[in-house]
């Protein structure tokens, strides 16, 4: 995953593109909360909550940046790059569908590993965007699609930052899992994780 966000991130520089940029460094910043996951699923409820609310507090800070970027790029008038937005886009897309594929069964666990979901969710709904945006600058010609893009991207991460916050507070105040009570154990992640390597898709997920 790093390799692949630094590739990204190149590729938004290149192409000019707030959204493909914003997409590349929620790639890479989801590398590290996955690494934390990991670290932490067999631990007590506690040290897990508390990992996902320092997951939390990233994305919120991410979702600040990216609105501080999208607003530099409509205030300069920036013209993306469309055919390298679109190429990257595609093949961050297929990386992250896969990892979608795996955590969705995990979706309802606790604040830690709702928080791994939720960071693969709004990557591949970014990936999708960022197409998006692709799309609308070819078509009209200037940078406003991309700038709303990552508008968008950059709510999208505020939304999921409030989410994971907001579980992680109760679950350190209760000390009972959330939303649904699942507890996700140490084994079931690898699991997980030996299914994603008969797959090939072992290093989109780490």
């Amino acid at each position: 995953m790093p390799a692949c966000s630094s590739v990204e991130v190149i590729a938004g520089l290149a192409a000019g593109s707030a959204s493909l940029q914003a997409d590349a460094l929620d790639f890479l910043g989801d590398a590290g909360n996955y690494a934390i996951s990991l670290f932490v699923v067999s631990m007590a409820l506690r040290y897990r909550a508390m990992a996902a609310a320092f997951k939390g507090a990233t994305m919120a800070v991410f979702g600040l940046w990216v609105v501080g970027v999208a607003g530099w790029h409509a205030w300069h008038g920036t013209l993306p790059h469309a055919f390298t937005m679109g190429g990257v886009g595609i093949a961050a897309l297929l990386a992250n569908a896969a990892s979608f594929a795996l955590l969705w069964a995990y979706r309802g666990g606790d604040a830690n590993m709702r928080s791994a979901w939720i960071c693969t969710r709004n990557d591949v709904l970014g990936n999708l965007a960022v197409l998006l945006a692709a799309l609308g600058v070819f078509g009209t010609g200037t940078g406003w699609p991309d700038v709303l893009v990552a508008v968008i991207m950059a709510g999208l991460a505020l939304q999921g930052a409030f989410v994971v916050l907001s579980q992680s507070r109760g679950e350190l105040r209760s000390g009972h899992p959330g939303p649904s009570g699942v507890v996700i154990e140490g084994g079931s992640l690898l699991q997980l994780l030996r299914r994603g390597q008969k797959l090939g898709v072992g290093v989109a997920l780490l």
